[in-house]
């Protein structure tokens, strides 16, 4: 076994971010992923930043989704499309789509009717407010955006004192996309025991509300309204970025105990008998006072030199670094997250790899992302057994496109 997911078809009907996210894992983990593209294309494809020209195979932000993918042009407006999408449910493990919870329904694919199609089949749904909700919200738009606003976490970020932020990545697609794979590889190991399959009901909203951490206990225990800190913590002193001489650092003072060391590195071991600043309840306190004072410690040296400083003393810290930074980080490129791929029609270029590091069957990027409809016919002949007139007469109606 190579993979740890070897054997597991996926009917991927997902489309721009938070579904094409958990397909992605899937894939890496070996499932074998169709993606079923309409007959333009994944949304997507249109997005930049292109490797060239404008064109549907060279986005970067497709590509960057969906390698180690199959792509299959399915029409499912037309009844035909609709039917070979029947038969490749009944020969698969999961269905995994994030439209808006009426579409499944309305194409005749929702949850019931799944389930008499393929009884074993693994059904995960991702949406802005969930399939199963209050009247109104299972017809209502959603982007990343909205989820942001609507979850509260766009609230508590940003500078303190300043208008609500968006987080700099659609984290609102992306963490409904990583719940989903948790939610279906536990249905898959359920299924082991039951025979059946499971409806995972992702919400954007439900998947950024689950991670406020201490912001929804601060309201709920104190009644307190928590607003945007910068990058400071809420309960935490110094627990923030401080700017340098010439850039930025982090420095998280998590107990008393580090600060003591850091006041030493500091030379300010004054600051450690001073009252207000003993414990870390006392420095939360009087963080107004003892921000201003450490800004000006921080700002004598360079980030490098307090980074090599820190590092002696072994404090936790870490420079804020730029995307140039990160993209050529030793570490990073030690760790296989940033990975190199051949893309056809585009040439090598890198892209970020898989988290997923399990000792034997680890995820990995082993394949480029798919051109549009390139799979096509291979799934049409080896899956469900057509033959070449069939799929020239499929061609011919306009339900399929093997146009690449």
């Amino acid at each position: 076994m190579k993979r740890a997911l070897e054997g597991i078809r996926v009917v991927d009907l997902s489309h721009v971010l938070a579904a094409p996210t958990c397909t992605m894992f899937l894939a890496d983990l070996g499932a074998e992923v169709i993606h079923i593209e309409p007959p333009h294309g994944d949304d997507s494809r249109e997005f930049g930043p292109f490797a060239g020209d404008h064109d549907k195979n060279r986005s970067g932000y497709f590509i960057s989704l969906n390698r180690n993918k199959k792509s299959m042009v399915l029409n499912l407006k037309h009844q035909k499309g609709k039917e070979i999408l029947r038969e490749l449910i009944k020969v698969s493990d999961v269905l995994v789509e994030n439209f808006r919870p009426t579409t499944m329904r309305k194409l005749g694919f929702g949850w019931k009717e799944i389930q008499e199609i393929n009884p074993r089949l693994v059904y995960a749904s991702i949406s802005g407010f969930g399939q199963d909700t209050l009247p109104g919200y299972d017809t209502r738009p959603a982007y990343d955006m909205v989820a942001q606003g609507y979850s509260g976490i766009m609230s508590i970020t940003g500078p303190e004192g300043g208008p609500p932020c968006r987080v700099g990545s659609s984290v609102g697609n992306i963490f409904a996309g990583h719940q989903a794979v948790i939610g279906i590889i536990a249905a898959l190991f359920a299924r082991e025991k039951t025979g059946r399959g499971q409806h995972h009901d992702g919400a954007m909203v439900d998947g950024l509300f689950c991670v406020l951490e201490n912001a929804v206990a601060r309201y709920t225990l104190e009644g307190t309204v928590p607003g945007p800190l910068g990058s400071a913590h809420p309960s935490i002193t110094p627990f923030q970025g401080f700017e340098t001489k010439d850039s930025w650092i982090i420095t998280p003072i998590g107990n008393d105990s580090l600060w003591k060391t850091f006041c030493s590195v500091l030379e300010r071991d004054d600051l450690t008998d001073d009252p207000r600043f003993a414990t870390n309840p006392l420095r939360t306190e009087h963080k107004d006072e003892l921000i201003p004072i450490l800004a000006i410690e921080l700002k004598k040296k360079t980030s490098q030199e307090w980074s090599d400083l820190f590092e002696a003393a072994g404090l936790p810290y870490s420079p804020i670094n730029t995307m140039k930074d990160i993209c050529e980080d030793p570490h990073i490129s030690y760790r296989k997250m940033l990975v190199e791929i051949e893309q056809p029609r585009v040439g090598t270029m890198k892209i970020a790899g898989s988290p997923i590091h399990l000792s034997e069957t680890p995820g990995e990027v082993y394949a480029p992302a798919p051109l549009l409809g390139e799979h096509t016919e291979e799934v049409l002949r080896t899956i469900l057994s057509y033959t070449d007139d069939e799929i020239q007469e499929l061609k011919d109606q306009g339900v399929i496109n093997t146009t690449v």
